[in-house]
């Protein structure tokens, strides 16, 4: 069996996939958080280009990638599907271990899948800036490279802790052009009143939202872009799943169960979604799917199912979605990018009505795993990847006890050189795991907007 599965240029996919047009019950519709009514597509002019909240909205299930958005894909995809065979091997599983490789590109994630996409649609409708928030970087290196090369503007929020823990994901973004902030700042009314109340915030992803979110909306030039969450993004992502599935084509497998490290669900959905496609209609209908989170940062095994703000400052519409409660902050994880209160409304749909599932991890076995990956299959994955990797360890190994041959497919969804000091805090021993109380997760949610 082959160790990397190739597809060819012309392979790439040339349409993006819609699990809107195939889901059993519509999600929920975003509400203006004023009146409590659905939402107005041109509500979102303020902040979105048109081509954009179209995609948001669409049920339709496929949707043409623009010819200059492939053009930029071509630098780095199609990504290969690795066969994971040493770590099969260490693991004396039975299982097939596969995992598609979104490392190569560029920034280092899968993150330029939409960043590309988003950058593109606002440099047609004449948009000059666009500010957005970032955890660990991953998304916020993406869009610094998207921007440069359609000549936009980057202003970037990232989560202070993050921004202390990875002065080098600051330096590539500042490298591509853009301007980099800690968040909270001063540079915003959010920020300032944060830091007011409370000098020493690490941030939060709502936060720096927040901050991306007022920025956009006081400046006519320019728009804000986010990294994961809305269904645009989601949609673009399914690129990496299309791809996956011609490959699998190829050396004529399938599989049993998908894997994706989840904070607010872009890598996952965007690996996942075209064969949750095959499940919803009736052609697969035993596929496993699982989401993997933090322990702490437990949105889908421990928050509710209940509308509510996706940053902290209330600027956004209204979300159905698993929350933690839109004032939570997080403790300082290492996995920055799963650091969000809430998840992507289709996703958390999808989990509700019990298409897939969700388990959480403390971290110390999370970077166990990775630990392990790194020395069997060679790459240095990223923390938030390394959670779907523990999943994966796992999965392989009640495969070995029940003698089980499954195929489990992960999203390997970026590399973790800019992460070394996580992973040299964990070799020392001086990772704390951290379970975040329910007791606090109960006092987040109390101030859950209330909707009937």
């Amino acid at each position: 069996m082959e160790k990397k599965i190739n597809l060819r240029e012309d392979e790439i996919p040339t349409q993006w996939y819609n699990i809107v047009a195939d889901m059993p019950s519509p999600p929920d519709p975003p509400l203006n958080p004023q009146t409590l009514e659905p939402l107005k597509p041109e509500e979102l002019r303020a902040i979105f280009p048109m081509g954009l909240i179209r995609q948001e909205v669409s049920t339709q299930r496929f949707i043409d990638i623009p010819k200059e958005v492939l053009e930029i894909y071509k630098i780095w995809r199609p990504t290969p599907l690795m066969r994971a065979t040493r770590l099969e091997k260490a693991l004396k599983t039975p299982a097939e271990i596969y995992y598609k490789w979104e490392g190569v590109s560029p920034p280092g994630s899968h993150k330029p899948n939409t960043a590309v996409a988003q950058a593109y649609y606002n440099m047609v409708e004449g948009i000059q800036r666009i500010t957005t928030e970032t955890g660990a970087g991953q998304w916020g290196s993406a869009l610094a490279f998207a921007t440069r090369l359609f000549d936009l503007y980057c202003t970037i929020y990232m989560v202070k802790v993050s921004y202390n823990q990875k002065p080098y994901r600051r330096v590539i973004m500042e490298t591509w052009g853009a301007e980099v902030y800690p968040s909270p700042s001063e540079r915003t009314n959010v920020g300032r009143n944060i830091l007011k109340e409370d000098p020493e915030c690490p941030g939060s992803l709502g936060i720096a939202i927040s901050e991306a979110i007022e920025d956009a909306a006081t400046h006519e030039d320019t728009n804000y872009s986010l990294g994961s969450v809305l269904n645009h993004v989601l949609l673009h992502q399914t690129i990496v799943g299309l791809e996956a599935k011609k490959q699998f084509e190829l050396i004529d497998r399938y599989p049993d169960v998908i894997y994706g490290c989840v904070g607010g669900g872009s890598n996952f959905a965007g690996l996942c979604f075209p064969f949750i496609m095959d499940k919803l209609r009736g052609k697969k209908p035993d596929l496993r799917v699982v989401s993997v989170e933090p322990l702490a940062c437990p949105t889908l095994t421990k928050g509710i199912y209940a509308y509510d703000y996706g940053d902290t400052a209330k600027l956004t519409p209204l979300l159905k979605m698993y929350t933690l409660g839109h004032m939570f902050v997080p403790p300082p994880i290492h996995a920055g990018g799963l650091r969000y209160h809430g998840d992507a409304p289709i996703l958390c749909k999808l989990t509700k009505d019990g298409v897939m599932d969700a388990v959480a991890y403390h971290q110390n076995e999370v970077f166990e795993a990775a630990v392990l990956f790194a020395k069997t299959e060679g790459f240095v994955v990223a923390p938030e990847t390394a959670h779907a990797v523990k999943a994966v360890v796992d999965e392989a190994i009640k495969c070995r006890e029940k003698g089980e041959r499954k195929i489990i497919l992960f999203n390997c969804s970026g590399h973790g050189h800019f992460d070394l000091a996580a992973y040299d805090q964990y070799l020392k021993g001086k990772l704390e795991d951290y379970e975040y109380p329910i007791e606090l997760v109960k006092k987040a949610l109390q101030h859950l907007p209330k909707v009937k």
